[in-house]
């Protein structure tokens, strides 16, 4: 410990002594020193812990099986959602692969904005290509369902509490008889 904190007194010297040179007369904040402790911390537990002793990288294995049987031409799945009065499962429909979660971003979500006149850089958030700025999490789930009214695929959203979807469901016989609706 009495090494660590004299590591983290030589930083913040050296910090201090290299502000004064280049004339800056900002003095650290507490959110620097404490990154700066906090890194000495992870750098000593690093030295005495070590990382974990993965020789066989089975999960990694695992999850590259799955993403591979996902990324299948062609891939017909079948779709459920889980009725919150009974818990059972209500079918919805054939679909294709399986759902993505409407938080899923095609492009990176930020993107880095310099800040040349103070020396710095900002994070930002970044538009998808459709303009838009998708949230950072969200409930709802995207499905591309078979049409029961033909050989089209459509895409429905799906939340715990309300289905989405570009045609009728009630015609499927798969939705209980609910409220008419006009």
């Amino acid at each position: 410990m009495k090494k660590s904190i004299a590591v983290l007194s030589l930083c913040l010297c050296s910090f201090v002594l290299l502000g004064a040179e280049s004339d800056c007369e900002q003095r650290p904040t507490s959110d620097t020193i404490q990154r700066q402790q906090q890194e000495v911390l992870l750098q000593e537990a690093t030295s005495s812990v070590g990382m974990p002793a993965i020789k066989n990288f089975r999960e990694r294995k695992i999850l590259k099986d799955i993403l591979e049987l996902r990324d299948q031409e062609g891939l017909v799945t079948y779709t459920y959602l889980q009725s919150e009065q009974t818990g059972k499962l209500i079918y919805l429909g054939e679909t294709i692969g399986y759902g993505i979660p409407y938080a899923t971003q095609f492009t990176n979500p930020q993107k880095i904005a310099g800040s040349y006149s103070q020396g710095g850089f900002a994070i930002l958030p970044q538009a998808d290509p459709n303009g838009l700025f998708s949230p950072a999490s969200a409930e709802g789930t995207w499905v591309l369902l078979k049409d029961p009214n033909g050989d089209d695929v459509r895409p429905i959203y799906c939340e715990p509490r309300i289905v989405v979807s570009p045609f009728r469901l009630e015609s499927t016989g798969q939705v209980e008889a609910g409220p008419a609706v006009n």
